[in-house]
C-alpha cells in the first residue's frame, strides 16, 4: 500500500510539473466580431516536420497522400452535402423515439447500480455505475447539446436548455465539467479546429511533456496509465473552465493579466500554484471546485453514500459499500470515456493540419474525414457500448444530426469516400486505443496534411473563425 501510494504521489507531482511548465497547450482567444469569439488562424507548428501556414509552394506527396491531389474537391463536396441534407430531412419522431430508447437504457443502468450500490463491492454495480456517467455524457448530453434533436419535439433534449444554469444540470447531466464550459471547449473549438495546432484536444500536442520526456519508455507508459482513470477531473474539468473564464473574460473587453498565457494548461493542481497567481485572476478556486467538480462530488460521492449512513444499524456499513462502489465505477468511465473519446483522433495513420479552413466548406469535409477515425458499428448494442463515438466521422462532418441518423449515414457517406478515393478509417476500438497510446508515448507520429494543395478560397484566413454566442448548437449560431 505504502508503494503504490508513493508511486500515486510520484505520478501527480510529474504531471503537475509538467502542466506548470506549460506542456499542454490550449487555444488562444481572442474578441470576434460582435462581442462574439475568435480564433487566430495562424496555427503554431506542430512536432510533425509541418510548414509554417505562409508557404503556398505544393510540395511532391508520399504515395499515402497522392490521392489528395487527384481529389475533385467540388464533386466530393458536392455529394457530402447532398447527403447531410438528406439525413437533415429524414429527422423526425423515429429519432426521438430511438433516443428515448438511449435514455432508458441509461436509466436501467442507474437504477441497477443506486439500488445495489449499499452491497458489498461487486462488478454489476460498478459497471451498471459506470455505464450511468458514461451513457449520460457520450450519448444524452454529446448529442443534445450539439442540437441534434433541436428540430423534433424531443422534450427538454435541446441544446437552448439542456444542463444549462445549476438545476438543470443536477437533472440533465450531472458531471465533472461544466456543461456551459464543455460547449464552448468541443461543441466549437475542437469541432472547428479538428488536428490544428489550436484544437485543445490534440493529444499529440497535450502529450509533448511524455512524448519529449527524457526518462525510460516504462515511465511513459506509467504516466499514460495514471492519467486514464483520472482524466475527466483531473484535466478535462478545469481546463474547459478554463475556455469558458477565459472567453467571459475576453468578451468583456477586459485585458488579460501580463503573465497569462491563455495557451497553458489548467489542472486541479496547477491551479492551486503559488507561482500561477494571474491564472487564479481568471480562474477563482473556489468557484471551481463549488461550482464545477463541486456538484458532481457532492450529488454523487457524499449524498448517495450519506443517505444510507442514516439508516438505522447497518448504515456506517452499507455507506461504505457504497463509497467503493462509486470510486470504482468513475476509475471505470473514465477508462471507458478515454478509450472511446480520446482515440477519435490520434494514430500514426490520422492527419494534422497546419492552418485553419472556414466551416462547411470542401476541405472542411475532407480534414474532419481524414482527421478522425469510427469503429464497430452497425447496432444500437455495439454503438451504445462505444457511446456512439464510433460514429465520429459522421458526427465530425455534420455535428448537429440525431444518433439514429449517425447509424443511417455511415455507410452512405463510407461508400461517397471510396467514390473519390478519400481515406475512411474504421478499425477497432481496442487497436486504436494502441495506436493512440503510441502517440502519446512517443513512439508514433500523426501526419502532416499537405495542405498547400487545399482550395485557397476555403481557407479561414487572419479572420479565424467566430461565434456570436457560447452555448448551444454550433451550426444555428456560426457567423
Amino acid at each position: 500500500m505504502l508503494v503504490r501510494s508513493i508511486a500515486l504521489l510520484v505520478a501527480v507531482s510529474s504531471l503537475a510539473a509538467a502542466f506548470n511548465a506549460g506542456g499542454l497547450r490550449s487555444p488562444v482567444i481572442q474578441p470576434g466580431k460582435e462581442g462574439g469569439l475568435q480564433r487566430n488562424a495562424v496555427a503554431v507548428p506542430l512536432d510533425t516536420g509541418m510548414n509554417s501556414p505562409g508557404e503556398a509552394e505544393k510540395k511532391s506527396l508520399d504515395p499515402e497522400d497522392e490521392w489528395v491531389a487527384n481529389l475533385d474537391y467540388d464533386a466530393f463536396a458536392k455529394d457530402v452535402t447532398d447527403l447531410g441534407k438528406e439525413l437533415l430531412k429524414e429527422t423526425g419522431d423515429a429519432d426521438v423515439e430511438h433516443l428515448y430508447k438511449i435514455v432508458n437504457w441509461r436509466n436501467i443502468a442507474a437504477l441497477v447500480g443506486l439500488s445495489t450500490v449499499w452491497l458489498p463491492v461487486n462488478p454489476l454495480t460498478v459497471a451498471a455505475l459506470s455505464t450511468w456517467t458514461y451513457a449520460s455524457w457520450t450519448m444524452i448530453a454529446h448529442h443534445t447539446c450539439h442540437g441534434g434533436y433541436n428540430r423534433v419535439d424531443a422534450g427538454r433534449f435541446n441544446s437552448r436548455g439542456f444542463g444549462l444554469g445549476a438545476l438543470n444540470r443536477c437533472i440533465d447531466w450531472l458531471d465533472w465539467m461544466q456543461p456551459e464550459a464543455w460547449n464552448i471547449e468541443h461543441n466549437r473549438l475542437h469541432h472547428y479546429r479538428l488536428n490544428e495546432a489550436k484544437d485543445p484536444d490534440l493529444v499529440q500536442r497535450n502529450l509533448n511533456f511524455v512524448r519529449d520526456g527524457k526518462y525510460p519508455q516504462f515511465m511513459k507508459y506509467a504516466v499514460v496509465a495514471f492519467f486514464l482513470p483520472v482524466w475527466k477531473w483531473f484535466y478535462y474539468a478545469p481546463n474547459t473552465f478554463k475556455e469558458l473564464k477565459t472567453s467571459e473574460w475576453v468578451k468583456a473587453g477586459k485585458e488579460l493579466p501580463a503573465d497569462f498565457n491563455p495557451e497553458d494548461a489548467v489542472t486541479v493542481v496547477s491551479m492551486l500554484d503559488p507561482q500561477r497567481a494571474s491564472t487564479r485572476q481568471i480562474i477563482n478556486p473556489i468557484d471551481f471546485y463549488m461550482n464545477v467538480v463541486g456538484p458532481m462530488f457532492f450529488g454523487r460521492y457524499v449524498a448517495i453514500p450519506g443517505a444510507l449512513a442514516l439508516i438505522p444499524g447497518v448504515g456506517p456499513t452499507i455507506a461504505l459499500h457504497a463509497v467503493a462502489n462509486l470510486f470504482l465505477a468513475e476509475l471505470l468511465t473514465n477508462v471507458h470515456a478515454f478509450v472511446t473519446i480520446v482515440t477519435n483522433h490520434a494514430g500514426e495513420d490520422m492527419y494534422t493540419f497546419d492552418d485553419a479552413v472556414k466551416p462547411k466548406t470542401r476541405s472542411f469535409y475532407v480534414r474532419q474525414i481524414v482527421g478522425s477515425v469510427n469503429y464497430n458499428t452497425g447496432t444500437d448494442t455495439i454503438d451504445f457500448c462505444h457511446g456512439w463515438l464510433n460514429y465520429q466521422i459522421e458526427h465530425h462532418v455534420w455535428p448537429d444530426l440525431s444518433m439514429l441518423q449517425y447509424q443511417r449515414g455511415a455507410p452512405r457517406l463510407k461508400a461517397i469516400c471510396e467514390k473519390h478515393g478519400v481515406p475512411y478509417i474504421q478499425e477497432n476500438v481496442f487497436e486504436r486505443t494502441r495506436k493512440t497510446i503510441d502517440i502519446m508515448v512517443g513512439k508514433a507520429t500523426m501526419r502532416r496534411f499537405p495542405t498547400e494543395y487545399e482550395p485557397e478560397k476555403d481557407k479561414a484566413g487572419a479572420t479565424g473563425v467566430t461565434w456570436k454566442s457560447t452555448n448551444g448548437a454550433i451550426d444555428d449560431d456560426s457567423a
